[in-house]
């Protein structure tokens, strides 16, 4: 399988898109003037406790103020033991309003809600991630050899200082990694974490105490893994910091990491720009002419199978089998893409056979395997769904990218020009009945207008012997359909 990763850079905006075998199946977006906050630590002060929810929300110095549940508060009367019993304590033993307190980031703000907090730091490199309120060593369940398992585990037990009180998680890309690498990656996070804590002492509440890297960065770190043939990025100076970074942590991987200097967009490669597009539409056609329907709600998204005009195959129910095994690898590949987080809805078209069912939902297990992103999957419900759910960790492209329509608000949908036209008419009633004037104006949109002077024209000559005034009417450009105003004059 060939891979690759397309970074497009400037001052405003980074990209990066993940490339296997010349399709697009995964999107990374920041902006400066909103970068993610995700793993970034804070000075935070406790504004509001709610006993009630076992919660405390938070000052961070962001417009909304981020939340806490009791879960994620390091509670450092069991920081000897390494063990956290279940949590029955009141939210009021851990924290008190006004406290002063070390907080990272877990999830970003999400429509209405703020971030997400714990203040069990985590501080992740090439090959660990360091704990400091932790204790042991874990290996990433994505390292399936046994034997390489436990060698990591050893190697970095082995590393760990006798009176350490701090926890480590081996990462996917350590397999294979040497002692020493792992060893150095070690001795950085020690020391980073020092210089948080000094400089956490410091700051003031509500401000930054270390900012997780830039976006081109941390796709070094977190997705150069070995089967991926090159990184290629458009812009000198992030070029630079990239080999300085692949020079330090990841040496090996220097001669991946290009320069992309052609006059022809990076992102116009492999029709990533194109490809983008497509994922911002609500419909995804399938090869073989069946297409997906996917929206997004604040509650869930859901996603529906349809056959569409595939009719390839031998009977109906076969033909239906073949295009739900289809839509379960593009719904894997659509999820990536499109970052969908949280509850999701797939509504494959019912199929009659036990055995094929199963082979859709192994399919599709198949196809989330790739993921980073930790998925899981329900049994199908009694009305034939399948529900399952993807971590939220981002805003999902849509989010990003677009905003609710101006004209119906997010609702999908504006009203005809007929009913517009209908509501018209009795303000006109209304109106009429209340105040006295001289003539009545309606200002409204062009389509209303032209409908009440055609279809619409013989009810507007009796709504005017009926008021005994007249009514002029008046196109207004600025107005979207369901908009109108009735003037008295």
């Amino acid at each position: 399988m060939s891979v690759e990763i397309l970074i497009n850079a400037n001052a405003h905006e980074s990209r990066a898109a993940v490339v296997e075998n010349g399709i697009l199946q995964e999107l990374f977006l920041e902006r400066a003037s909103r970068r993610g906050l995700i793993s970034n630590i804070y000075k935070g002060r406790v504004s509001r406790v709610l006993p009630g929810m076992q919660a405390a929300f938070i000052d961070i110095g962001l417009e909304r103020t981020a939340f806490l549940h009791a879960s994620d508060i390091f509670d450092p009367r069991h920081a000897d033991t390494g063990i956290e019993p279940p949590r029955t304590e009141a939210i009021r033993t851990l924290v008190a309003e006004g406290n002063e307190i070390l907080v990272q980031v877990v999830k970003d703000p999400l429509g209405t809600k703020g971030a997400r907090l714990t203040t069990y730091i985590t501080l992740p490199s090439r090959y660990l991630v360091y704990m400091p309120q932790g204790h042991g060593v874990g290996v990433s369940a994505r390292i399936e050899n046994e034997a390489e398992r436990e060698r990591l585990r050893v190697a970095l037990q082995s590393l760990i200082e006798p009176d350490e009180s701090a926890g480590f998680i081996v990462r996917t890309a350590a397999e294979d990694a040497s002692i020493e690498a792992l060893r150095t990656d070690m001795i950085y996070l020690r020391k980073l974490w020092g210089v948080i804590r000094q400089k956490g002492l410091r700051t003031a509440p509500g401000g930054l105490v270390h900012a997780d890297l830039p976006l081109h960065l941390r796709i070094l770190r977190d997705l150069l893994r070995p089967d991926v043939d090159r990184v290629l990025i458009d812009q000198t100076a992030a070029h630079r910091e990239m080999q300085d970074f692949a020079g330090t942590f990841m040496p090996e991987a220097l001669p991946r990491v290009e320069l992309y200097a052609e006059q022809r967009p990076v992102f116009e490669l492999h029709h990533v720009e194109e490809e983008i597009q497509k994922a911002l539409d609500r419909k995804v056609p399938l090869k073989s002419g069946g297409h997906l329907v996917i929206d997004q709600t604040e509650a869930m998204t859901t996603i529906d199978v349809n056959t569409g005009a595939f009719v390839g195959h031998r009977n109906l129910e076969e033909t239906i089998f073949r295009t739900n095994l289809e839509a379960a690898v593009a719904i894997a590949r659509q999820m990536r893409l499109r970052n969908l987080g949280g509850i999701i809805i797939i509504d494959f078209i019912d199929m009659e056979e036990p055995e094929h069912r199963r082979q859709v939902i192994q399919a599709l297990e198949r196809a989330l395997a790739a993921d980073h992103v930790k998925t899981s999957i329900s049994s199908v419900s009694p009305l034939g769904l399948v529900e399952m759910t993807r971590k939220r960790t981002r805003e999902s492209l849509e989010h990003v990218l677009c905003q609710a329509c101006p004209t119906c608000e997010g609702r999908g949908f504006v009203k005809t020009a007929e009913t517009v036209c209908y509501e018209v008419f009795r303000e006109i009633l209304r109106q009429a009945r209340q105040f006295e004037c001289q003539q009545l104006m309606v200002l409204a949109h062009q389509d209303v207008i032209e409908r009440l002077l055609d279809e619409e024209s013989a009810g507007l000559g009796e709504l005017e012997l009926a008021v005994g005034k007249p009514i002029r009417l008046q196109t207004e450009a600025l107005y979207a359909v369901d908009q109108y105003d009735v003037v008295l004059m």
